[in-house]
């Protein structure tokens, strides 16, 4: 059997007299498209900072195509081949995502500690911003101020730039929170569109984007694992329509 791209294995989360991750294990393969739901307080997002290195577990562990990541610092994760986004996206407003993503791609390479304007005429630089802009649907807007970007484009940078890094495994956190509708299917479609050989953890309140995009579906509740199943599986579970499919979208 094939070594899982990362796994979580008993990982808790305690602050305090609060319990708010129990137990959790979950293991994705290399290309794994796998969401995790849950109601308003599951513990979704506490589990996904413990996994990318932003708060320490209580107890458990994380392993990284096998390497044992539990305490490594979240900037040598992302070397090791783990990246994530986040709820509120964390762009540089003043900058454009040319720039961004040229900073980004640069720093990868190895000449991130030179000058914007040493790396900005690179040509491996820039040929990997453009297809990054192509595929994310960000050629219009290259040269762009972040800040006036609508924010569609904004979530679409941030996707785009978790993919400068060239991950092995991506933790998406609510990738289209916030995003108007009629921008939601450049969000899906992007998702979609990810590296079939990446491993992706969907973080998403947004059902119709959870069932186009996953193949597994995990469902946390009170910090517990509740069921982990196909698509099918998820949707038919009486436990899961009462604890929150029944109850709406929430967060």
């Amino acid at each position: 059997m094939s070594m899982p791209a990362l796994e979580a294995l008993h990982l808790e989360k305690r602050f305090g007299g609060l319990h708010v991750t129990r137990d959790v294990s979950l293991r994705l393969m290399a290309g794994a498209r796998h969401a995790l739901i849950g109601p308003n307080g599951a513990g979704k997002t506490t589990f996904v900072n413990q996994l990318s290195g932003v708060l320490q577990p209580s107890g458990g562990s994380i392993r990284l195509n096998g390497l044992d990541i539990t305490n490594m610092r979240p900037d040598r994760r992302v070397r090791r081949g783990l990246a994530r986004t986040f709820q509120i996206n964390q762009l540089f407003r003043d900058l454009t995502p040319r720039q961004t993503l040229g900073i980004a791609v640069a720093q990868r390479l190895g000449i991130g500690g030179r000058m914007l304007q040493r790396f900005a005429g690179n040509l491996m630089v820039g040929r990997e911003v453009d297809a990054l802009a192509s595929d994310f649907r960000l050629g219009d807007v290259l040269d762009t101020p972040t800040a006036a970007l609508a924010y569609g484009k904004q979530r679409l940078l941030e996707l785009a730039l978790a993919l400068a890094a060239k991950p092995k495994v991506l933790l998406l956190d609510e990738p289209a929170a916030g995003v108007p509708e009629a921008e939601r299917h450049d969000i899906l479609a992007a998702v979609k569109a990810l590296p079939a050989d990446v491993a992706v953890l969907l973080i998403e309140h947004d059902m119709d984007l959870v069932f186009a995009f996953a193949e597994r579906i995990s469902v946390l509740v009170e910090g517990a694992l509740l069921v982990e199943g196909t698509v099918a599986e998820i949707a038919a579970d009486r436990r899961v329509k009462a604890v929150y499919l029944g109850e709406g979208v929430h967060d």
